[in-house]
Parts: C-alpha cells; sequence; structure tokens
C-alpha cells in the first residue's frame, strides 16, 4: 500500500468537517509515522506559501522531489496542499501538535525542518517571512537554534555554506571532534536510519543531498587543516 492511499485512509478519518490539523491527533502508531510525517511536510508547506503570498511552480515541483510523487497521486497529494491552505487554524498549532505526536525525537523532527527548506528556497529566493516561520517551527519543536543554523546553513543562499556550521562544530572544535560530529551525520542520514525514524521511503531521496553537503564540509574542513 502506497503512502498516498494511507493518507487517503487518514483523511477519510476526519468527520464532521474537522480542519486537517486535527488527523496528526488520529496517528499515533509507529505505521503512521510516515503517514504524519508526509502530511506535515505538505501542510507547513502550504502554511509557509501563505506566509510569503504566493505558490509558484517551482514550490509545487519541490513537493515532487522531495516525496517522488507519481503522477497518479498528484491529486491526493494537492488535495492535503489544498486543505491546509483553506484551514483557519494557524501554522503554530499544526506545528504544535506535530511537536506533541513525534514527542522527543527531535531527529525526526529535523528531518521534516529540512523538507520545509527545501521546499522554501525552491523557487529562487528566501523571503523574510519564510525565515521567521521556519525559525518559529523550530522553536516550537524545540530544535535548539544551533541545529536550525546548522540547517539554514545548507540551504539558505547567504548562510554562506560555512562547513562548521554544516556539521554543527565550532571552528575550535578539535579534530577528532569534528570527525565524530561527521560520522554521527553520516550514520544519521542513512535511508535505513531514516525510515525507521519516521521518514516515507518516498522522501529519503532527500538523504543524497545531505549526504553531498556533510561529506563537502567534512573535505573542506579537512582542506582547511591540511
Amino acid at each position: 500500500m502506497s503512502i498516498w492511499t494511507r493518507i487517503a485512509e487518514a483523511l477519510r478519518a476526519l468527520t464532521n468537517g474537522e480542519p486537517l490539523s486535527v488527523v496528526f491527533d488520529h496517528l499515533r502508531g509507529p505505521r503512521e509515522r510516515s503517514v504524519a510525517f508526509t502530511i506535515a511536510v505538505i501542510a507547513l508547506g502550504a502554511k509557509m506559501a501563505k506566509a510569503d503570498g504566493q505558490v509558484t511552480r517551482n514550490e509545487v515541483t519541490a513537493f515532487r522531489e522531495v516525496f517522488q510523487i507519481p503522477a497518479e497521486d498528484e491529486a491526493g497529494a494537492a488535495r492535503v496542499f489544498n486543505m491546509a491552505r483553506q484551514d483557519v487554524t494557524g501554522f503554530e498549532d499544526y506545528a504544535a501538535r506535530i511537536a506533541r505526536m513525534f514527542g522527543a525525537d527531535n531527529q525526526v523532527l529535523c528531518d521534516l525542518m529540512e523538507g520545509l527548506f527545501h521546499i522554501a528556497v525552491a523557487d529562487g529566493t528566501y523571503h523574510e517571512a519564510e525565515d521567521a516561520f521556519l525559525a518559529r517551527v523550530a522553536e516550537i519543536f524545540g530544535i535548539p537554534p544551533h541545529r536550525f543554523a546548522h540547517l539554514r546553513a545548507r540551504f539558505v543562499p547567504d548562510a554562506g555554506q560555512d562547513p562548521y556550521t554544516v556539521l554543527g562544530v565550532s571552528p575550535d572544535a578539535p579534530m577528532s571532534e569534528i570527525r565524530a560530529a561527521w560520522s554521527q551525520a553520516v550514520r544519521e542520514s542513512h535511508p535505513d536510519q531514516m525510515i525507521a525514524r519516521g521518514v516515507p521511503a518516498e522522501a529519503v531521496k532527500m538523504a543524497e543531498r545531505r549526504m553531498v553537503d556533510i561529506n563537502r564540509a567534512w573535505d573542506e574542513i579537512q582542506r582547511i587543516g591540511a
């Protein structure tokens, strides 16, 4: 059963005109984590699109890149997007419900933030409203400022792709500590680890860009220290 079929089932559970945000209260089991992850990225992405005032073709394409949406399932993904855009529930309530659902699993929330960053920069610009939106979502998720800076450094053009920030380490840290941070990032980016956390198989393509970024940062730091 595809992730989109399971999402359709989750949406059918909404009754009496309940808003999309309520769906996260129904998704609790381990099997439902990937469904919740997918809905969360699409829904918060829709709210973020409202924050910068427009939805571009590039942003829509970014959803397809994150989730590899087959043509036959595009209508289902569009339904989730439109339900979130039309829902009067604010993005902060969405973020709070998602944070409660995933609990203390900070890494899967960072995975979710990564999907949102990918969507935010898809149109070639990164708006102040998007930056404020993502910073607030990260705060609600309980993601520490240094982890948010780590994610931002990988995606936002003005962040400069500082290799130390990308790996979440201080430039003054010993090489052994930096190597350990790089090794941990590699482990966390393995597709099997991501799927175990709740990232759907349709979205683990995100790991490819992440691996490129962290390996590039590690190579650059090694050159600096040589």
